[in-house]
């Protein structure tokens, strides 16, 4: 009986000075090491196809295109990365004359951008790198794998031998060229192509060797893309395109080496995912080490990481924020970022608020929990304050949205003979769906309603009356007020639909709408929508699929109204305008017009607005395109999200950014005292134990008493 109760106060005494619940092994307590969650997998890690927020978590702490955003400054600032400084644009007319800064843009037939990196940064240790003897020139262990060396191998931790190598102007210029290869399918293909030099005729080049395991980038020759010398490169663009240094900002201009291309380019290799789209390779702060898109993801510092210190300029407003304090330290500030899969927002939350994930975003759920609105001013509740919590909010530079399908026969734009009525359909149901109900009723409030495609803070954005879109709200007492129904039922029926009726055929009209929307959350949203295509007499159909069917749908025109929404590239009108663009069609241009929109006079507008700087000139142009896309309503114009996050006050150097990406190595934790708050947090209720472990003795006892007894006289 004694030996009963010693295991028993054993496990009671064990349980008391652990975190029964702590979801991370226990050799992790107290390391430099920031957790954090994601509830939708990454579909592509290899810079030249990755083009979604989901991925680009990851692949911005990895990859390192040359320039990158100022951490602090407002507005957004480019400043060096990997190269020695922002470049200059030099112009050169049609017989390649050099042309002064102040040229016409009419005159400009080419731009040259040469970017010179500074020298003796070195990608992180990795396999393709490793050689069977010391020097530059040794032979690759494994760059000629047989399927039955394969056999060894199921992840890229199991090739125990890595090497590195220097960082040269050939991997800029190498991973430039990728974005023509004829296997990747580039989502920015079609931009680049209108831009770079001899990019298209160099992937019509590219696809006679389509067939190959490998193509040796190297032996192929892009005009647009040039090595001056080792640590020089220099890309030719057609015309002015002051945009283009935003790009060089962005991953897809991130270097390759040949090395990890051809190794992971191997027959048999696709097959194990060993892959440079599951496994990507850079000289950023951080390195993939674990890969498990389903349950987890794991970012370590990167050993080779070259000395890149925290910035010492920002806002006013920094220093008191105590965004200042690291000033001139060398980054990255953490060690270890694990990502955990939570697929349902409950969970995320309460792990949040148990310490668990350092920081979070606030879900609809938990919005009355988290802050509180007095007199329209929104704060952190008291029970968030208790805890220490930060909240930090900022307006998106972002637009969600709803495309109609302009190749589409019912609602699309493109036959002359029911462009007329196919317009009047669509405006009909942009005024129907109440983007500030939609507001108020899933977003919390978290939200501006949309007038066009510019959202708050980007040059072209018209404040107050001046900036709504007239076809769909009237100024009304300072204020923008949506248009009634019996307008949009008044459109309807002069779109040849009264009542939602066919006014031939007497059949219902009926709109297709493709998501990927699922859960419970969705299911919300869906009906929601329906009722607001009920207040119109029309029906919806809903068509939810997962996310690469929805993209093949997407691609193919297979659409009629979709779901959509985009985070700005970098922090300029073009960016968002391009997306309706006719060249950027997705169905005949592969591009990032996915409602294949085409309108003659506002291609041409665009293709003038694009390459000027901002002033009132280009601000008129953009008033003329906007005024343009109101009446088209190729859209439904929805709205630009407010962000609000959520911090542990362990959690320091957090300023959001929806343009710069790499900011996991500016951040810092103190995870001493993540570890006093948990226990503090998380501490067992032991008491229920304590009761079992009584009521076990007392039952027990009376059966132990008899059987000494027993034991007893049977001695005697």
């Amino acid at each position: 009986m004694r030996s009963v109760f010693s295991c028993l106060l054993v496990l009671l005494l064990t349980a008391c000075g652990s975190a029964w619940n702590d979801p991370y092994p226990a050799e992790d307590r107290g390391r430099n090491i920031l957790y954090s969650a994601f509830t939708e997998r990454p579909k592509h890690l290899d810079p030249v196809q990755s083009y979604s927020e989901d991925e680009i978590t990851f692949t911005a702490q990895i990859y390192e295109p040359p320039l990158q955003y100022h951490y602090l400054k407002r507005p957004y600032a480019l400043v060096a990365a990997t190269a020695e400084a922002v470049p200059q644009a030099r112009y050169l007319d049609a017989q390649g004359r050099v042309l002064p800064n102040d040229a016409d843009a009419a005159r400009i037939a080419f731009t040259d951008y040469t970017i010179t990196l500074k020298p003796g940064i070195r990608y992180q240790p990795h396999p393709a790198f490793a050689r069977k003897a010391a020097g530059a020139t040794g032979e690759f262990v494994y760059h000629a794998l047989s399927p039955q060396d394969l056999d060894r191998f199921s992840t890229l931790s199991e090739f125990t031998q890595r090497d590195t190598r220097e960082l040269t102007a050939d991997d800029y210029v190498y991973g430039l060229k990728r974005l023509a290869h004829p296997r990747l399918h580039s989502p920015i293909f079609g931009l680049m192509d209108d831009y770079v030099v001899g990019l298209g005729d160099f992937a019509r080049r590219l696809k006679a060797e389509k067939d190959k395991p490998w193509i040796d980038l190297r032996e192929h020759r892009l005009e647009g893309a040039e090595v001056v010398d080792r640590y020089r490169y220099r890309i030719r663009v057609k015309g002015k395109y002051p945009q283009f240094l935003y790009w060089l900002a962005m991953p897809f201009f991130a270097p390759m080496p040949w090395e990890a291309d051809k190794f992971h380019s191997q027959p048999g290799m696709a097959e194990k995912n060993l892959t440079l789209d599951w496994y990507p390779i850079g000289t950023g702060p951080y390195m993939l080490t674990e890969n498990n898109p389903n349950a987890r993801m794991v970012l370590e510092r990167n050993p080779n990481f070259r000395q890149e210190t925290y910035p010492c300029e920002g806002e006013a407003e920094d220093a008191g924020a105590g965004l200042m304090k690291d000033c001139g330290k060398l980054l990255p500030f953490i060690d270890k970022v694990v990502f955990s899969r939570e697929k349902e927002q409950i969970p995320y939350w309460n792990k949040f608020l148990q310490g668990y994930y350092d920081a979070s975003g606030i879900s609809s759920d938990a919005f009355d929990q988290a802050v509180q609105v007095t007199a329209g001013e929104i704060t952190l509740s008291d029970d968030m304050r208790a805890q220490g919590i930060s909240l930090t909010t900022s307006v998106a530079t972002s637009s969600m949205y709803m495309g109609f399908n302009w190749l589409d026969p019912l609602v699309g734009g493109i036959d002359p003979k029911t462009a007329e009525s196919a317009r009047k359909l669509r405006q009909a149901i942009s005024i129907a769906l109440d983007q500030e109900e939609f507001i108020s009723i899933f977003q919390n409030g978290r939200g501006v309603a949309a007038q066009g495609p510019i959202p708050p803070g980007i040059f072209g954005y018209r404040e107050g009356a001046a900036g709504i879109n007239p076809g769909m709200y009237d100024w009304v007492d300072g204020h923008p007020r949506r248009k009634s129904i019996a307008e949009a039922k008044r459109l309807l029926a002069e779109a040849g639909w009264p009542n939602g009726r066919d006014a031939k055929t007497g059949e219902p009209l009926v709109i297709n709408l493709d998501t990927t929307a699922t859960g419970v959350g969705a299911k919300a949203r869906i009906d929601w929508l329906n009722k607001q295509f009920a207040k119109i007499d029309t029906q919806l159909v809903v068509r939810s699929t997962d996310y690469n069917r929805f993209q093949e749908k997407v691609r193919k025109g297979a659409v009629q109204l979709f779901y959509f929404g985009w985070n700005a590239d970098y922090p300029d009108p073009e960016n968002f305008m391009f997306l309706l663009y006719g060249k950027q069609g997705k169905v005949r241009h592969q591009g990032e017009n996915a409602a294949n929109y085409e309108n003659p006079e506002y291609d041409q507008l665009f293709e003038r607005m694009k390459a000027m700087e901002s002033g009132a000139e280009r601000q008129q142009l953009i008033d003329r395109m906007t005024a343009i896309l109101r009446q088209d309503a190729p859209w439904i114009w929805g709205f630009h999200p407010k962000d609000y996050t959520l911090r542990h006050a362990w959690l320091t150097n957090r300023k959001p950014s929806k343009v710069g990406h790499n900011t996991l190595k500016y951040q810092r934790v103190d995870a001493s005292l993540r570890e006093q708050r948990r226990a503090e947090w998380n501490r067992p209720v032991v008491w229920p134990l304590l009761l079992v472990v009584l009521m076990l003795g007392a039952a027990i006892w009376p059966a132990w008493r008899g059987y000494r007894r027993r034991e007893t006289a049977t001695a005697r």
